[in-house]
């Protein structure tokens, strides 16, 4: 068997979605003869016996921004390796479930949606309070419908859109099957990273960066928990994510936050963060910290934004609205720990769960409460029946009327009065760091001086400055698809 055709168990997250992905069509014949404890053929990862001592560009990070990168740096001609510090490949890519913004696209405009890049770009800026990387933000926007159309070249079709909170338009794209945007991707990235024969090892842990004449020289990575060895290459790729699962990063930077529950997955805990930094890489923003308004507490579990998006709303324990829906992540966060408990409750109906079926998930997992009427489900989640029935007659008036008195614009296509209605408890809690590393459009990590690091680059939340001082719905997935394709031709082109 050919070398990176030999992959270890992948998580059983992926494996559920990645039945519906064509998953089984590419699975090696060896997979095949393996065990199947479920009805999706188990994707695999290298195992660690095949690891080089060197590869034209490392990719340090398995998440949607790694696996981007490795794909574009394979589209140029070269040979990547991707090192993954968890069991499992995704990082917090599996953790987004709304969609991916892009302007400009294909899709928007076979559904009549008027968007122009210009209007994605201001309508960021404003969300961001003006305090973006101007000329990241720029080079995202303006490459963001080319990157739908890179993902559909690869078998991975975002063509439905929904609208996440600050945005003016339906700019957010989403899987045809309406799942979550996340484990859509990661699956469908990880089939195409499998079918390039990129090696991708999993519990890979890389501990440092190395240098040599100023220039990147490769990795040192600690392999199953055991053995360190030393990889070369000439250019390095980092794609660690943020430090939203680090605790103690959290106290440094944001000690008012150390007891908000944390959406991150647990490998995001600032490593290629710390290792940049120990090279001189400038960093910006670190106390920075989204706080997402709807995250089911216990366990944590980010309720996604397009639940409000197609028509959900939020109600406290009195049963009333308190607040602009589809405000943006900071001013909606703000209005909840304002209500009584400092929690709310997203409330929809039938037709919003038929729209946006990643709410599915939340039923399994035993979030919701339900009733076949509106009084039935306030009993449910004890608040006074009269008055969830009274807030859902004047939200029905203000969908017809178009007119909301809490300002709200978009998710307003329709009315909530399809049975069985559903509410899931929420409060806000710790999603994504906006703070980094410093880089240029070409993802070159630079120094404090602006000077880049020879080899060294950058991708998805590791970077800060991109989503200013508040990042809008949508624009992570964007960020991690763009950027890490940009990293991955901008090795190449150092390469050669």
């Amino acid at each position: 068997m050919k070398k990176g055709q030999l992959f270890t168990t992948f998580a059983a997250a992926l494996l559920v979605v990645s039945s519906g992905l064509g998953m089984v069509s590419s699975v090696s014949a060896a997979s095949k003869k393996a065990d199947v404890t479920t009805s999706a053929s188990k994707a695999k990862y290298t195992p660690a016996k095949e690891l080089k001592q060197k590869y034209d560009v490392i990719i340090v990070g398995a998440g949607g921004a790694g696996m981007s990168a490795a794909l574009a740096a394979k589209q140029k001609g070269l040979n990547p390796v991707i090192l993954e510090k968890m069991p499992t490949a995704g990082g917090n890519t599996l953790k987004a479930s709304s969609g991916m913004n892009a302007s400009e696209t294909k899709v928007e405009k076979k559904n009549g949606v008027k968007d122009t890049n210009k209007q994605f770009y201001e309508e960021t800026l404003k969300g961001g309070h003006y305090k973006n990387d101007k000329a990241l933000l720029h080079y995202m926007v303006n490459n963001s419908a080319s990157a739908i159309d890179w993902l559909d070249s690869m078998g991975m079709k975002l063509d439905k859109l929904t609208i996440s909170g600050g945005m003016s338009v339906k700019r957010t794209h989403r899987p045809h099957d309406g799942s979550a945007v996340g484990t859509y991707l990661a699956s469908g990235l990880l089939r195409n990273v499998k079918q390039q024969k990129i090696p991708l090892f999993v519990n890979a842990d890389v501990t440092k960066i190395n240098e040599k004449d100023n220039k990147v020289s490769g990795v040192k990575v600690v392999m199953n928990q055991e053995k360190t060895k030393t990889v070369k290459a000439k250019a390095v790729i980092v794609t660690t994510g943020g430090y939203g699962a680090s605790k103690k990063m959290i106290k440094k930077y944001r000690p008012d936050l150390a007891n908000y529950v944390s959406t991150n997955q647990k490998g995001s805990t600032g490593d290629g963060l710390k290792m940049i930094t120990k090279l001189g890489g400038a960093t910006t923003n670190l106390d920075q910290i989204q706080i997402h308004p709807t995250v089911y507490q216990k366990p944590p579990y980010l309720i996604g934004e397009a639940t409000r998006g197609e028509g959900g709303i939020l109600v406290n324990k009195a049963g009333d609205r308190f607040t602009n829906d589809m405000g943006t992540r900071d001013k909606v966060s703000a209005a909840i720990n304002k209500q009584d408990g400092k929690m709310a409750y997203v409330v929809f109906d039938a037709g919003v769960l038929k729209r946006s079926a990643v709410i599915n998930q939340y039923i399994k997992k035993g979030f919701t409460k339900q009733g076949n009427t509106v009084a039935e489900l306030a009993k449910q989640i004890n608040v006074p029946a009269t008055e969830l029935e009274k807030t859902m007659t004047t939200w029905n008036k203000s969908v017809t009327d178009h007119k909301d008195k809490f300002g709200r614009t978009t998710g307003m296509d329709h009315q909530l009065n399809q049975g069985p209605y559903y509410a899931i408890p929420i409060a806000p809690g710790i999603h994504y760091t906006m703070g980094g590393v410093k880089t240029n459009t070409k993802t070159q990590v630079l120094k404090k001086s602006g000077k880049t690091i020879p080899g060294l680059y950058a991708a998805g939340e590791v970077v800060g400055g991109l989503h200013g001082y508040n990042r809008i719905g949508g624009n992570s997935v964007c960020a991690i698809i763009v950027f890490g394709r940009q990293a991955g031709n901008q090795a190449a082109a150092y390469l050669k």
